[in-house]
């Protein structure tokens, strides 16, 4: 009863973020463009990208509890992928056009509309710094996570007002674009970074290889093992990691003896937090099924 009631926080929790992120993205696009500011405009293809974060979080802490059906027996764990595939590209074709429209003003720079840049900022602290207060109080690494995206916000939006204020005493129209191409640079830098890890997971390549050498020493240790094949380490989402693996026994085993074996395994492996394991005993001069796979 209490998991259940403190999921039901967490999704309160982000959707109420997500909702908030979503309309206030509204408003900053449409304040963005009538005050001619495209600072404005490259923090609200930010908060774009934080509220398809925050979206597909609020999707994935929803199914997190469900059990997993036949068709998807892992699960919905790689909907975060998924989402962090979307997001990148969303956010790279909203930097493109915050680019397109920044650089020009840097050769014949455009006054925004000071007052309304200024209230837009102190709204944006002001939205950004309560929804950073509300998920700070989750426990989730989703909530963690999400606080962090947010926080980024409360400071672009810090940013934007310091420059509103000086344009308010000095008439410096340039510092619009090169705010705007400052936010849109810090975006791709991440973004890229992001889309990097993120269709290397989709490839399913060994989230760590360290660890993936590490896991291989563990099992080839054991006195019953002669040898690992057919190891595949690879990861759900980033966190929850898969192995499979053949092992190469060294005599004929007692049920007995595979069962302490198993156990054994069990015991070694438990340091690399596994989420699923599959393990299988090959006997001496036992054909293994995969031979045409088999590494060299």
């Amino acid at each position: 009863m209490h998991s259940h009631s403190h999921q039901h926080g967490t999704d309160d929790r982000i959707g109420w973020a997500f909702f908030l992120n979503v309309t206030f993205t509204i408003i900053e696009f449409i304040g963005g463009w009538l005050t001619n500011s495209t600072a404005i405009m490259a923090d609200a293809v930010h908060d774009l990208g934080d509220s398809l974060s925050i979206g597909f979080a609020w999707i994935l802490s929803r199914f997190s509890n469900k059990a997993a059906p036949d068709k998807y027996s892992y699960g919905y764990r790689r909907l975060t992928l998924f989402g962090a595939l979307v997001n990148g590209v969303v956010l790279v074709i909203g930097s493109i056009w915050v680019l397109f429209e920044a650089i020009p003003r840097l050769t014949n720079p455009e006054m925004p509309v000071v007052e309304g840049m200024l209230g837009l900022a102190i709204l944006g602290v002001a939205v950004n710094g309560y929804a950073v207060f509300k998920l700070n109080a989750g426990e989730t690494l989703n909530e963690k996570v999400l606080t962090w995206h947010l926080l980024e916000d409360v400071l672009g939006w810090v940013a934007v007002l310091i420059v509103s204020i000086v344009l308010l005493f000095v008439e410096l129209p340039i510092l619009d674009p090169l705010l705007s191409i400052g936010f849109t640079l810090f975006i791709l830098f991440n973004v890229f970074r992001n889309l990097k890890s993120t269709l290397v997971l989709f490839l399913q390549a060994a989230p760590d290889e360290e660890t993936q050498q590490n896991i291989k020493q563990t099992l080839i240790k054991l006195p019953e093992v002669n040898g690992v094949h057919h190891m595949h380490f690879w990861s759900l989402d980033g966190e929850s990691h898969v192995l499979t693996a053949h092992l190469e026994l060294s005599k004929n085993s007692s049920v007995n003896e595979l069962v302490a074996l198993k156990q054994t395994i069990a015991i070694e492996l438990s340091e690399y937090h596994l989420s699923h394991t599959t393990i299988e005993f090959e006997f001496p001069k036992e054909t293994c099924r995969d031979e045409h796979e088999k590494e060299t």
